[in-house]
């Protein structure tokens, strides 16, 4: 039961009852809990009689708004953290991927010029691009002070590509295919 519990947590993003677990697994209530307890000894590298067996996971078993998760242990917290952000990052928003292709196709390209294009205020969207690293400041421009934005290689590593070049062209994508533009648009 220990392992078809391990499962069940180890998929869930959110903390588990007791109640709702034993309800998964088909167990009585008591029967769920001691099997918690072993597996928060297992996690912690303690045996069942209490002794140390010298293996300790790098996450733990913690009973949090009543409820029980997985997480990672504080210590590896940091490196986790560092992983999810740069190898594994979350899902961007549609105004963010929608400001990530203005930029793309448009660089280099001010805040001002990129809400022009969207007729939405784009500062928390390009704030949020350049902290997860996906957008970086080039230059401000002399006249203005208006910073300009380009593309970083991570977005490129993202996209699977090698340089802006090999983007899509995008006036296919439109209505009327190139209808209303100047020159070539990516």
């Amino acid at each position: 039961m220990e392992r078809r519990l391990e499962a069940i947590l180890m998929v869930t993003d959110e903390p588990q009852g007791v109640i709702h677990l034993a309800t998964a697994v088909g167990r009585p209530v008591a029967e769920v809990k001691a099997a918690i307890d072993t597996l928060v000894a297992d996690y912690d590298g303690i045996d069942a009689n209490g002794e140390p067996t010298g293996i300790r996971r790098g996450f733990e078993l913690r009973e949090v708004g009543g409820g029980w998760r997985i997480y990672v242990r504080p210590e590896h917290d940091e490196l986790v953290t560092d992983f999810v952000l740069t190898q594994n990052p979350t899902r961007l928003s549609q105004a963010a991927l929608e400001t990530l292709a203005v930029i793309a196709y448009k660089q280099p390209i001010t805040r001002g010029a990129i809400a022009s294009i969207r007729a939405v205020n784009v500062d928390s969207v390009v704030r949020t691009l350049l902290s997860r690293g996906l957008v970086t400041e080039l230059f401000a421009d002399a006249e203005t002070g208006a910073i300009n934005y380009g593309t970083t290689e991570l977005l490129l590593t993202q996209l699977g590509v090698n340089g802006l070049d090999e983007l899509p062209h995008i006036s296919p994508l439109l209505e009327g295919g190139n209808e209303g533009f100047d020159g070539d648009i990516r």
